[in-house]
């Protein structure tokens, strides 16, 4: 039997999800489409499914019609299954670390968070400033990848501070910095990318030395998404 009512007990509780406040109370979040069910079905934090096709899956299915599914989810087009999944289990910081410093563009974080797995960043840390990173358009920029990386949200001054005694930390400036190809491929460092419009906050103090990337002159800067990727991609390898 199909779920029909919009006021159904369990359509609320997912519409709900929508919001950080629950995602933060009940600890899940929703996957939307058959690529990032596939995910994290690999990763066991699938929950409970919900669905318009005529499927169970491995995990309590709920069937449900359009006009629910159109209520549940964050897309124009709905799909034809969204999942009820836990969130990741943060887990120590080892080896080396991209840090976020403010970032607040999910489309950014998105891409930083696919560029970390393409360009072996096993550890991916945001400062209580960022955007949520189980916002729904972080998760479906993401394509799946945000399941095959450590992330932590932690307050900065207090995990720079221990990371200080372990990793070299490394910003990005312009002006002060070196370029990225004269840095040493270390395996504990630690790298920030700062907040799109105002760059590095309070991280900067913390750093052992500045970075940019040689580019055109006639281009002043670049997207915080695609400057992270290529700093990435310079220090590939660093724990393959």
């Amino acid at each position: 039997m199909k779920i029909e009512s919009l006021q159904n007990k369990k359509v609320k509780e997912w519409t709900s999800l929508k919001e950080k406040k629950e995602r933060d109370k009940t600890n899940t979040f929703l996957i939307e489409g058959d690529h990032l069910l596939k995910e994290a079905m690999k990763h066991h934090l699938v929950i409970e499914v919900i669905t318009t096709e005529e499927v169970d899956y491995e995990v309590p299915t709920f069937h449900v019609t359009k006009n629910v599914m159109e209520k549940i989810t964050n897309q124009v087009t709905p799909p034809k299954v969204i999942a009820v999944t836990k969130k990741l289990e943060e887990k120590a910081i080892n080896g080396p670390v991209l840090i976020l410093d403010g970032i607040q563009d999910p489309g950014n974080l998105g891409t930083i968070i696919r560029s970390c797995v393409a360009f072996n960043m096993p550890n991916l840390l945001l400062s209580k400033e960022c955007v949520d990173v189980y916002n729904p358009k972080v998760i479906r920029s993401t394509e799946g990848m945000i399941f095959h990386l450590n992330i932590v949200r932690k307050d900065l001054t207090e995990i720079l501070t221990k990371l200080k005694e372990t990793h070299q930390i490394i910003g990005t400036d312009v002006v002060n910095g070196v370029s990225i190809k004269e840095i040493e491929k270390e395996k504990n460092i630690a790298l920030i990318i700062g907040n799109e419009g105002n760059g590095l906050g309070i991280s900067k103090k913390y750093c052992d030395k500045f970075v940019y990337i040689p580019m055109n002159k006639e281009c002043e800067s670049l997207n915080a998404g695609v400057s992270a990727s290529i700093l990435l991609y310079e220090l590939g390898g660093l724990h393959e």
